[in-house]
């Protein structure tokens, strides 16, 4: 059974930064798309980024292009998201996804497993 493990989660002011690791149990880890999503209260679950084990291509939603960055560390068997200059509206609980099929991409219907999340609270 693969399971996905979030850390990193906080408070922190508007501005700040905070860097979220998703570590992943399995030795297949390379092989698969990964992906971040958030979830903030009484609202649906969102993409945020993926990568792709394919290309290696990478993937933001609008609202956080330029601030959060994806990676991965294949030997680590993680994944990260760095978030700069975060915002109040960043807040919400963040999950990390695995995709058997390799590709990342913003439909949670491409993902195969989950993990529990991290809250980020961000203040004003």
């Amino acid at each position: 059974q693969v399971q996905l493990v979030e850390s990193g989660g906080g408070f922190v002011q508007a501005g700040g930064s905070l860097r979220l690791s998703c570590a992943v149990s399995g030795r297949t880890f390379s092989s698969y798309g990964m992906g971040w999503f958030r979830q903030a209260p009484g609202k649906e679950r969102e993409f945020v980024a993926a990568v792709s084990r394919i290309s290696g291509s990478t993937y933001y939603a609008d609202s956080v292009k330029g601030r959060f960055t994806i990676s991965r560390d294949n030997a680590k068997t993680s994944v990260y998201l760095q978030m700069n200059s975060l915002k109040p509206e960043d807040t919400a609980i963040y999950h990390c996804a695995a995709s058997r099929s390799g590709y990342g991409g913003a439909r949670t219907s491409m993902y195969d497993y989950w993990g529990q999340g991290t809250q980020v609270t961000v203040s004003s």
